[in-house]
């Protein structure tokens, strides 16, 4: 993704700090659109394709957090929230609800850079990974399949979850205890069967396993090459 056609809606009440982080931004090349409260966001969110939202939480009217939650309900667009020094709780609300990262007031516009950068990566990271071969098997996260030996085989949204995040850090080794807390099982009996069922989807022969692994004791490995 090339962010000279990335574009940040940054959302505060505060003209001072709208038009400073605009004006950084800019310099920096990306695209920049401002907003002086929720409602404002929200008319501009409807006509306009944004790529990142920063948004503070204290402003008048609708709070920052309530509006991350309503706009989460149905987007996945990546939200960093703006947050007064000292208040862990709404830091914490907010990540809860949605937020991918947050900001304590006041913050160097250089910090707030590297956090865009780091969403940008994580994002064109998830692109990448939407289509992966394994081996033989052609994943495609987002049809929910897995094409082996000519035949289409369909993954369930668990074993999709499973499979993100083994590659976004192929070689490491999840335990049992990873893996349910990633799909929100603590069975391991359950997580055993459903690692088994992915893995006759992905291995030419599943008896003898070359890139999802189990490591005896530790959990399960998944390798792509």
């Amino acid at each position: 993704m090339n962010k000279n056609f990335f574009h940040i809606l940054v959302v505060d009440d505060d003209d001072r700090i709208r038009e400073l982080v605009k004006e950084y931004l800019e310099k920096n090349k990306f695209l920049i659109t401002t907003a002086k409260n929720a409602f404002d966001a929200k008319e501009k969110i409807k006509i306009i394709k944004f790529d990142i939202l920063v948004l503070d939480i204290m402003m008048p009217g609708q709070s920052g957090l309530s509006l991350t939650k309503e706009i989460k309900k149905s987007s996945q667009l990546p939200i960093i929230l703006l947050t007064a020094k000292g208040e862990t709780q709404d830091r914490i609300e907010g990540l809860e609800v949605g937020a991918d990262d947050y900001l304590g007031k006041p913050f160097a516009p250089k910090e707030l850079l590297l956090r865009i950068n780091n969403i940008i990566n994580k994002v064109q990271k998830h692109t990448q990974l939407d289509e992966i071969h394994i081996g033989e098997a052609h994943v495609d996260l987002k049809k929910l399949n897995i094409k082996l030996n000519n035949k289409v085989i369909k993954i369930n949204p668990q074993e999709k979850k499973v499979l993100e995040k083994m590659l976004e850090t192929p070689g490491k080794i999840f335990s049992r205890s990873d893996i349910g807390k990633i799909i929100k099982i603590t069975k391991e009996r359950t997580i055993d069967v459903m690692i088994t069922r992915l893995r006759s989807k992905i291995e030419a022969n599943p008896k003898n396993p070359k890139y999802l692994q189990t490591i005896r004791g530790s959990g399960y490995v998944l390798w792509i090459k």
